[in-house]
């Protein structure tokens, strides 16, 4: 049942807490009505002790603490008795005035007090002590507060929540009001929480027309923004075009204008590239940021290149391989021979294999060998639970790629490359090397020295990075880097089913599904949806643990295809938090929209969090709820106690549940995965391929084999768009085919088609 709203009109009291980066507070309120005094709780932003307010919220019921207001909405009212304006001044919240000179200038001008602050200040010289710098301080206060007030209304008045005030206040300062009014769209790309979406609303509120040019420009940068969510770091320019018209309910030929008044300002670019599938010249569109990533990719790889690997070059690589077999005990095969001999003698390598191929082994003896030449070699990782896994395979130190970097608050990409130090380091090793995208990859080899060596490991048959490009496998594509790619299973391998059917899949095989007592990987036949999603919580609670002696939380894993859905990871993660967590409606509970956490809950990182040191897929477990603070204590893998806001779970998740995309790079003892056609959408290989590659010693998928033979027949990924590969291509590659025809230069039609095949010349 949803609460009543409802209002309360009196006087702040006290203020018992306050968060001062989102002004969430807690406070005494004292209702004009004579009531009993009580708690409010909410953003109130600007709001000090001893104002009148009126708020509207609703009432609610904290286990803790009792009965409180939760205020929605508050609307500021300067107290008019000279006790309440003694009362308020002597708060603090007016700068140069405590509570001497607040009762000095009460006593003077009384109820006209705040008309003489406002209107007529240097009347306060008057006032015993107040000299003209006191005064300035007290006018300057004075001014600030009225303005964070006005922006307080003004916020409220156009349905932004108070929750936004500060983010507003602290990004804009005194000119926010003003800077909203001249486009309201600043707040979609400048306050997190406000998309375009919500600013749309504002701007309408505000009288903007449909097809105003600002709306139209916040709407194509906007488009270019989910695109990039969806891991294209360009797109094709018509289609694009078509998309933006649709979401803003107007004709191609409206969004010409703003478009080019966005090429004119370089915040998006558009080049044209020869498209030799298609016969035809194609145009992409890229925002600024991944335009100037995906260029910096190039460039500095080109560094790299330019400059030799001095330290390296008196390896004797044949007798360095025969000393390192021999320090290992290991004795490498041909094709890992040649994959350790390119990492030697090429500068920058990349190696790509399926399980069981030999990765980790090479990896161990490349080491091996290059710890005798270099005291500054670097293992790293995209996630942390990857880095773990990649020091345990070597034995040396290995850290995330953002720790290594030293890749602090904020995340922009210009910020991070001017202030950046180079790594010291002659060798960098990275593992994981498919999650890799755009953005990451630019600020990695910003961060290498010229003398640098750089490998890179990595499985390019898995699902490409979360973030926007298709780094890795457009790198493999290019000649830029040398590539070995290893394609024979050793033996100790190919004795783990998980590792054969990992290798049928990525081959468009059928997996072998018979069950055997002591295998690794097993197949639960389910055609019924419902009844696959009833039994996941039994098998994750009880079987599964009981047989193979897992913890049921931290051991075994559950990947999905999809979100919604009777299999998707929202109802199965509702299903397995009362499965998994059975005591945690009995605690402290902390409720976002209609998803609820409890104390002991599963929860992952949605999203990189620079300042915390947590990252997009780190997984962890509420261990404290403090209710009265609105915080809450997560430990995540590997890492300490780490302190959260309650407005922090818009960047988190339940993690019983999780997407395959979400779990790249990272492993468990058990991988559960259902698999159904009523996920047809996502029924791809390289899916099903990632998931069961992210099982160590047990794979388990459950769900029906009609929805298993559409997974591995379908090679057929979502196109995800990329222009590091075309922006690699030499500049004379990029022009039209010598054959061609075109109109005469003098005829109408000939600048259209001189600006649709040679813009830059244009």
């Amino acid at each position: 049942m949803d609460a009543i709203s409802q209002r309360l009109k009196g006087q702040l009291t006290h203020i018992i807490y306050r968060n001062e980066e989102n002004g969430y507070t807690v406070a005494r309120f004292q209702p004009d009505d004579g009531g009993k005094q009580t708690v409010v709780v909410g953003s109130l932003l600007g709001v000090e002790k001893g104002e009148k307010l009126i708020c509207q919220g609703y009432w609610t019921n904290n286990k803790r603490h009792g009965k409180q207001f939760q205020v929605e909405q508050f609307e500021q009212q300067l107290p008019q008795s000279p006790e309440d304006i003694e009362r308020y001044l002597s708060s603090g919240q007016i700068r140069g005035v405590g509570p001497t000179f607040a009762k000095r200038i009460v006593a003077k001008f009384g109820k006209e007090t705040l008309d003489v602050i406002e209107n007529s200040p240097e009347k306060l010289l008057d006032v015993r002590g107040i000299s003209q710098n006191k005064l300035d301080l007290i006018i300057s206060s004075w001014q600030e507060q009225q303005k964070a007030r006005s922006l307080i209304i003004f916020l409220q008045k156009n349905g932004i929540s108070p929750a936004f005030a500060q983010k507003i206040y602290k990004k804009y300062g005194s000119e926010s009001i003003a800077k909203i009014k001249q486009n309201p769209y600043c707040l979609a790309n400048d306050i997190e929480g406000i998309g375009f979406t919500k600013a749309d609303e504002i701007a309408k509120k505000m009288g903007l027309q449909q097809e105003d040019p600002k709306r139209v420009s916040a709407a194509l940068l906007y488009l270019l923004q989910e695109l990039a969510g969806q891991g294209h770091s360009c797109y094709p320019l018509q289609s694009f075009l078509q998309e933006g018209g649709q979401m803003l309910a107007l004709g191609q030929e409206q969004l010409q204008g703003p478009l080019a008044q966005l090429k004119d300002k370089k915040e998006v670019f558009v080049e044209r590239f020869w498209d030799e599938s298609k016969g035809q010249d194609e145009r992409l569109i890229w925002s600024k940021s991944l335009y100037y990533q995906e260029k910096d990719i190039i460039e500095q790889l080109d560094r790299l290149n330019k400059y030799p690997q001095t330290w390296a070059e008196d390896i004797d690589i044949e007798s360095e391989l025969e000393l390192a077999q021999k320090n290992t005990a290991i004795d490498l095969a041909p094709e890992q021979l040649e994959a350790v001999r390119r990492s030697l003698s090429h500068k920058l390598h990349i190696i790509t294999g399926g399980p069981g191929t030999g990765k980790s082994t090479i990896t161990k003896i490349i080491l091996n060998i290059l710890s005798r030449h270099s005291d500054t070699i670097c293992l790293a990782a995209p996630t942390g639970r990857a880095a773990k896994r990649l020091a345990e395979v070597t034995g040396q130190e290995a850290s995330t790629i953002h720790s290594l970097l030293s890749i602090g608050i904020g995340a922009y990409y210009n910020q991070h490359i001017r202030n950046m130090e180079e790594l010291d380091c002659d060798v960098l090793i990275v593992d994981e090397a498919s999650m890799i995208d755009t953005t990451l990859m630019a600020i990695l080899l910003h961060a290498l020295p010229h003398h640098a060596k750089l490998i890179l490991v990595g499985d390019v048959d898995q699902l490409p990075s979360v973030g926007p490009g298709n780094v890795l496998d457009d790198l493999m594509g290019s000649d830029k880097l040398a590539v070995t790619r290893l394609k024979e299973i050793f033996r100790q391998a190919a004795n783990s089913k998980i590792v054969r059917n990992a290798h049928k899949i990525n081959q468009g095989i059928f997996p072998d599904i018979q069950t055997e007592a002591d295998a690794d990987f097993f197949f639960i036949p389910k055609a019924n949806a419902a009844e696959a999603a009833q039994m996941i919580p039994e098998l994750m609670a009880k079987r599964l643990p009981k047989r193979y002696s897992f913890d049921a939380k931290k051991d075994i894993q559950l990947l999905c295809p999809i979100h919604k859905g009777e299999l998707g990871t929202r109802a199965l993660n509702k299903s397995l938090q009362k499965a998994l967590n059975p005591n945690g409606p009995k605690k402290d509970k902390i409720e976002r929209g209609e998803q609820v956490f409890y104390l002991g809950d599963k929860v992952m990182q949605l999203k990189n969090d620079y300042e915390k040191g947590v990252y997009n897929g780190d997984i962890g477990y509420i261990r404290k709820i403090t209710p009265a603070e609105k915080t809450f204590m997560v430990e995540m893998d590997g890492k300490t106690m780490i302190e959260y806001q309650y407005q922090d779970l818009q960047n988190m998740d339940l993690a019983y549940a999780v997407s395959v995309h979400k779990y790249q790079g990272s492993e468990a003892p058990c991988i559960l995965m259902p698999i159904h056609e009523s996920q047809y959408s996502l029924l791809f290989r390289n899916l099903v391929y990632t998931a069961i590659t992210r099982g160590k010693r047990l794979v388990v998928l459950i769900g029906s084999k009609k929805a298993l033979h559409i997974a591995v027949r379908n090679q057929r990924m979502r196109k995800r768009y990329s222009g590091l590969l075309w922006l690699l291509q030499d500049p004379s590659e990029k022009k039209l085919p010598a054959i061609q025809i075109a109109p005469l230069p003098n005829s109408p039609e000939y600048p259209d088609w001189l600006e649709r095949h040679f813009p830059d010349e244009v």
